[in-house]
């Protein structure tokens, strides 16, 4: 296992100024959010499905950082997802990156519309030698830790990206994660409480030891994606760089 962290843990700064910021506080990897609107983007996957050979050049400028995962957050609907999401494939590829994270769907959308796109999705990345990781997400349709376990046991290759936050946080709080734990392709981590998704690193209930240690039992050997996003009235950078020091002194 390794520490990372998101580009979106600093959304209000430029992509060049990220990354600065990123090795400055020690880190040696990043990922690399792909948003439509959201901020924190490193770029739109509509931008990537456009042009992706400028894709290729404007997410491999990465100060020679290692690219630990590609993040997707698309507004997209239709036949358009699938088109975004193989010139994605064909990014991470090119990039040499094995994992990329896709949102959960809202909560409502039917089941079987959703395992159908799962199914396309794994088997688009497959061809790219790349792997799908489905993130763990409060109002969401794997806010449910036994639908995101479905969703796994019916679609072959599918993994997760776990924010355990969602199951501290969200309405299924509470409940262990074990079987969850085979599936995991990435992680999203935080501080959060019973109450506050997000808190102060430290002020919260996220047992990281107990993680790394469940994680590691399953042979996990991929990334601990830093994904804090920031705290009205806190210096951002220090928090993040609290959080990587805790995450390497347990590895």
């Amino acid at each position: 296992m390794f520490v990372t962290a998101s580009t979106e843990c600093f959304p209000d700064r430029s992509n060049e100024a990220v990354l600065e910021l990123l090795i400055d506080l020690g880190f040696t990897s990043v990922e690399l959010a792909l948003n439509e609107s959201a901020p924190g983007g490193w770029m739109k996957p509509s931008e990537v499905l456009a042009d992706t050979d400028n894709a290729i050049k404007r997410c491999g400028s990465t100060a020679r950082m290692d690219i630990a995962a590609l993040s997707i957050q698309s507004d997209a609907e239709g036949p358009a997802v699938l088109d975004e999401f193989e010139a994605i494939c064909k990014l991470a590829k090119a990039l040499k990156v094995v994992t990329i994270v896709v949102p959960s769907s809202p909560l409502g959308t039917p089941f079987n519309e959703e395992i159908e796109k799962l199914k396309k999705m794994v088997a688009l990345a497959a061809l790219e030698g790349a792997v799908v990781a489905l993130k763990t997400q409060v109002d969401c349709m794997t806010q449910d830790l036994e639908t995101a376990a479905v969703f796994c046991n019916h679609v072959k290759g599918l993994g997760l990206a776990l924010d355990p936050s969602c199951y501290t946080t969200g309405p299924h709080k509470g409940k262990a994660i074990d079987k969850l734990l085979p599936f995991v392709r990435h992680t999203h981590l935080r501080d959060s409480t019973k109450d506050e998704y997000q808190v102060r690193v430290g002020q919260g209930e996220i047992d990281y030891g107990k993680l790394i240690t469940q994680l590691q039992r399953v042979k996990y050997r991929r990334a601990l994606s830093i994904h804090m996003t920031p705290m009205e009235g806190l210096e951002h950078p220090p928090e993040v760089r609290k959080l990587r020091l805790l995450l390497d002194s347990l590895l």
